[in-house]
C-alpha cells in the first residue's frame, strides 16, 4: 500500500496556534479582541463568507478595523487562534440577523455560501478555517442550556467552553465531536478475479452516487470493531477486526463529526443490504470505478463519485492509486 497523500484531504491543514492556555486568560483575550488587525471568520446560518477571486473562490476574512460592526453584532465571538504572524482570528456568528444586514456588516465583495458546495475549490487551509468556525458556531447555537439541570449556559475560554450558570451545578460543556468510521472495503481477488472495492448507495440519494460505507462509533467499542460491525450491518459482508487498517481522519463539522477513515479487507463477498440504510451495494473493479462521473454531473445515469471534499472520495482515490 502506498503512502497516503494527506495533503489532499480537504478541511485539514489549518495553520493556526489555537493558544489553548492563553485563551483561559480573559485579560489576554480582551487584548486580542481589540486588535484591529485581527481577522473575522463570519458565519450566517451554517453558511460561510466567501469571495470570488481571479483564481477561484476564497474565504473572505475582513480585518476588524475594516468591518468594525461585524464583531460587535456577533451573537457569539469565538477565538479561533493565532495566525503565522501572531494575529488573532475570531469566528462571528451572525445567524440571528437577516442575511442582508449580515452582508452589510461584512462589507462588499462577498456572499454567504454553503461550504459543502465548493469546499474543494477553496485553498485547503482556508476551507479548514471556514469549517472550524462553522462547527463552533453550530455548537454554541445548540448548547444554550445545561444538559444536567437545564439552566442557561454562557461562553467561556474564548468560546471553547460553555459553563452552566446555576451556582449549584456549574457543569462545563465542551464542543461536541461525534466519531464516525468510514471505510473502503476491498477484496484482493485471485487468479480469475481482479481486485475490487465495495461501494454502496444510500436510499437518501435519488441519483446513483456510490460511496464508501460509514457509521457512528457506539459506546464500548473500538474503532476497528465499529468498522466490522457497520459493514456487517449495512451489507452483510464479514470483515475481521485484524484486517482493518487506519488511513486518515477528516474533521466534518456538518454539523459535528470527525470522520475516521479506514481500509478493510473482506473475508466474504456475498452482499445483503439493510434496506433501511443501503439501497444498493456492489463490488467494483478499478476500471468500473474509473468510469464513474462526478457526483454533481446532471443527467448522468451511470454511477457517480462521492463529493470531492469528502474523505470518502479520498479513500476511493487512494484505493485506485494502489491497485493501479
Amino acid at each position: 500500500m502506498t503512502e497516503p497523500n494527506l495533503e489532499s484531504l480537504i478541511y485539514t491543514g489549518v495553520s493556526l496556534d489555537r493558544a489553548g492556555l492563553n485563551r483561559k486568560d480573559e485579560a489576554w483575550l480582551a487584548f486580542k479582541r481589540r486588535d484591529g488587525r485581527g481577522r473575522i471568520v463570519a458565519v450566517w446560518r451554517n453558511m460561510s463568507l466567501v469571495t470570488e477571486a481571479a483564481d477561484g473562490p476564497r474565504a473572505l476574512l475582513p480585518r476588524r478595523e475594516d468591518a468594525p460592526g461585524l464583531a460587535k453584532a456577533a451573537d457569539e465571538l469565538v477565538f479561533l487562534g493565532l495566525d503565522d504572524e501572531g494575529l488573532p482570528l475570531f469566528g462571528a456568528d451572525l445567524s440571528h440577523m437577516d442575511e442582508q444586514d449580515a452582508m452589510t456588516l461584512a462589507g462588499e465583495g462577498g456572499s454567504f455560501v454553503d461550504l459543502r458546495k465548493l469546499g474543494w475549490l477553496i485553498p485547503r487551509d482556508e476551507a479548514g478555517l471556514l469549517a472550524y468556525a462553522r462547527g463552533l458556531a453550530f455548537w454554541h447555537r445548540t448548547h444554550r442550556y445545561c444538559g444536567r439541570c437545564g439552566a442557561p449556559t454562557e461562553s467561556r475560554e474564548g468560546g471553547h467552553v460553555r459553563m452552566c450558570t446555576n451556582p449549584g451545578c456549574e457543569r462545563p460543556s465542551f464542543p461536541r465531536t461525534d466519531p464516525a468510521v468510514i471505510m473502503l472495503v476491498e477484496h484482493p481477488g485471485d487468479a480469475t478475479t481482479p481486485p475490487r472495492c465495495l461501494l454502496g448507495r444510500s436510499g437518501r440519494w435519488e441519483f446513483p452516487l456510490y460511496s464508501t460505507l460509514a457509521g457512528f462509533v457506539e459506546p464500548g467499542e473500538s474503532l476497528e470493531e465499529a468498522v466490522a460491525r457497520e459493514v456487517k450491518e449495512e451489507v452483510g459482508v464479514d470483515v475481521r477486526v485484524a484486517d482493518v487498517r487506519y488511513m486518515a481522519s477528516q474533521p466534518w463539522p456538518f454539523p459535528s463529526s470527525l470522520m475516521l477513515g479506514f481500509r478493510a479487507t473482506a473475508s466474504t463477498t456475498e452482499i445483503t443490504c439493510d434496506p433501511n440504510e443501503i439501497a444498493d451495494a456492489r463490488w467494483f473493479t478499478k476500471e468500473e470505478v474509473s468510469a464513474f462521473v462526478e457526483w454533481d454531473q446532471a443527467g448522468a445515469d451511470q454511477p457517480r463519485l462521492p463529493r470531492r471534499d469528502s474523505i470518502a472520495r479520498w479513500l476511493v482515490q487512494s484505493w485506485l492509486d494502489d491497485v493501479g
